[in-house]
């Protein structure tokens, strides 16, 4: 039986929720990205933490996986039509960060 949601808000946190899932999903939106690349973009993130960020977002059908079976590994990810949906929320989301820094005067390293 399918989970029950009473706002379809927690419906859209429980998909995109937690701080890896969405800033994956927002560097995603600008292209196809590799792994190594990914763990550029996001210092913070441990390799263990990135890699099952990135398999709960390919099992919600949000990211694809390609691997291209080489050696070594090519492997690259990008948005599904169904994460694309998600790119009006995802800019939402990053223009309220842009101006909520420049009101608070936070330092944010990709601006």
């Amino acid at each position: 039986m399918p989970k029950r949601y009473s706002c379809p808000v927690e419906l859209t946190v429980d998909v995109v929720g937690g701080r890896w899932r969405t800033v994956l999903l927002s560097h995603l939106k600008e292209g196809v990205r590799r792994y190594g690349e990914l763990r550029r973009l996001m210092p913070g993130i441990s390799e263990k933490m990135l890699s099952q960020r990135l398999r709960e977002l390919e099992a919600d059908g949000l990211i694809s996986r390609h691997d291209r079976g080489t050696v070594p590994p090519h492997v690259e990810y990008d948005l599904t039509d169904e994460g694309r949906s998600l790119a009006p929320v995802l800019q939402a989301l990053y223009d309220w960060g842009v101006a909520r820094a420049e009101r608070t005067g936070v330092r944010v390293d990709s601006l």
